[in-house]
């Protein structure tokens, strides 16, 4: 994998046979960071080039189907690229073999985009041969008849991903379970079996990102526990769901409100976190909403 100096803008064509893996590549670069468009018709890269954030690489995923596709085309706009300053150009171009792309086909049960009715091998020869010049081309050529999308998923890293290293971010929240469970969430904890500064008066009014209220729930004797075995199971978890191919990891804290428990709980796991090297957000649901509508949590 080549060095890319710090201000270049690094765009990578995306392309290949129908089936050999070019959409789940795509997907794989999203998750590296890379702003990924599909599809895009080839007249249209200037003007996005002008656009686009020059600070976060680019994926372009090129379809022999395009209106204005060509081998020639996509060539000459790579020559022109290589000579542009600030710009580096790749083509990555996924491979497979005839026969098992028929396979593909036959357990999806989708018709080649190429092919005339019940002939798919017509489509795929067709296609191999419409693409031919864009393989020999290629900067990095990754052959998928053997790999299934794990593997694909590791050699697209491995070339593209910064570090060649997977990346999964983490979110870190606290509800009230009073408004139910939030939207998909990977692990769920409970909190309130913890005490609860509700019931303190000068600390009602105050939420888990207080001071105070943080250390009236760590004063708790069950709390240094469970913080503790919280992290050692994310910290378990979360390396597995990387090498697995994740991107996003969500763990959630409730309590009764969503004010105090589990604020101070989600504060100091996503700190936690963020120490042991991971990419965290946090977001606290019910102090959100009642910033939004100027209410109160109980």
């Amino acid at each position: 994998m080549s060095e890319h100096a710090a201000g270049q803008k690094r765009i990578v064509f995306v392309t290949g046979p129908s089936g050999a893996g070019r959409s789940s590549a795509l997907n794989v670069l999203e998750d590296a960071g890379f702003e990924v468009i599909d599809n895009l018709p080839l007249r249209l890269l200037p003007t996005l080039l002008q656009e686009a954030d020059q600070a976060r690489p680019m994926a372009l995923g090129i379809d022999a189907r395009n209106r204005d596709f060509s081998t020639n085309s996509v060539i000459d706009l790579l020559g022109r690229l290589a000579t542009r300053e600030g710009v580096v150009a790749e083509l990555l171009f996924l491979d497979c073999s005839t026969d098992v792309l028929l396979r593909r086909f036959s357990e999806t049960r989708r018709r080649h985009p190429m092919a005339p009715a019940d002939r798919p091998a017509e489509g795929i020869e067709a296609e191999q041969d419409l693409l031919a010049p864009l393989r020999a081309r290629a900067d990095v050529l990754i052959d998928t008849t053997d790999l299934n999308v794990h593997e694909l998923r590791a050699e697209v890293e491995q070339w593209f991903a910064p570090g060649g290293k997977r990346h999964l971010a983490v979110t870190v929240q606290s509800f009230s379970y009073k408004r139910g469970l939030p939207r998909s969430v990977d692990m769920v904890y409970d909190c309130r079996f913890l005490k609860n500064p509700y019931w303190v008066p000068s600390l009602r009014a105050l939420n888990g990102t207080d001071d105070a209220v943080a250390a009236h729930v760590a004063s708790d004797p069950r709390y240094a526990d469970f913080a503790q075995q919280v992290l050692d199971l994310s910290l378990l978890i979360l390396p597995a769901c990387r090498e697995e191919g994740k991107s996003h990891f969500s763990i959630a804290f409730g309590c009764t409100g969503g004010q105090h428990r589990s604020v101070t709980l989600a504060e100091a796991h996503a700190l936690r976190l963020a120490q042991a090297g991971w990419q965290v957000s946090i977001r606290h649901r019910e102090i959100a909403a009642r910033q939004r509508e100027g209410g109160s949590t109980a």
